[in-house]
């Protein structure tokens, strides 16, 4: 993986960030496989840390933007059963009651990841309130699964055997989408 650049990281978890909208979210999967990369001699675990976080709160900041844009201009109607103002003022209200751990814990929940932080834009969540969690759920969400890949591809099999371990955490990762998709081949046939 000499050919591993750390320009490279923040591209991939571009890439990981773009397929949340395709349902394929292999988030936490790539930060562990950046981690193991950087173990093997590919970019710098501390800059990789740092780029990642960035991209992660970037992120959640511009879909936070995006919701508090786009909400009162779509959740005016009053007649619609999705985009009325009562399901504006029950988002807002589940986000002034549960909004913290949302926006923390979402970071650990693929998808939930995705929509969180639009929906706390939407609902108006405070966005210094959303701001504090979102970098202590980014920090968290990071630190988490980049040193865990790390120390795990410093151990000599897997390091000797990157290009495996690679493609094998790949292959898992697809593993609920694969079920989820046989479940409903199963479902619409019965």
């Amino acid at each position: 993986f000499f050919f591993f650049k750390q320009k490279t990281a923040y591209e991939i978890y571009q890439c990981d960030w773009s397929s949340d909208v395709c349902s394929s979210d292999l988030g936490d999967s790539l930060l562990f496989v950046l981690g193991a990369l950087a173990a093997a001699g590919g970019p710098n675990v501390g800059v990789l840390i740092a780029l990642l976080f960035l991209a992660a709160v970037l992120g959640n900041t511009s879909n936070y933007w995006i919701g508090r844009w786009i909400g009162p201009r779509v959740f005016h109607f009053p007649d619609s059963v999705l985009f009325s103002k009562a399901t504006l003022e029950k988002a807002h209200g589940f986000y002034e009651r549960h909004g913290a751990i949302t926006v923390m814990a979402s970071r650990f929940l693929p998808l939930i990841r995705t929509f969180a932080p639009f929906v706390a834009g939407v609902g108006a969540m405070s966005h210094t309130k959303f701001q504090f969690y979102s970098i202590l759920g980014g920090g968290l969400w990071v630190l988490c699964f980049v040193l865990a890949g790390y120390f795990f591809g410093q151990i000599p099999i897997v390091k000797n055997n990157l290009p495996l371990v690679i493609v094998g955490v790949i292959f898992v990762s697809f593993i609920p989408l694969a079920v989820e998709f046989a479940r409903t081949k199963l479902a619409k046939k019965n």
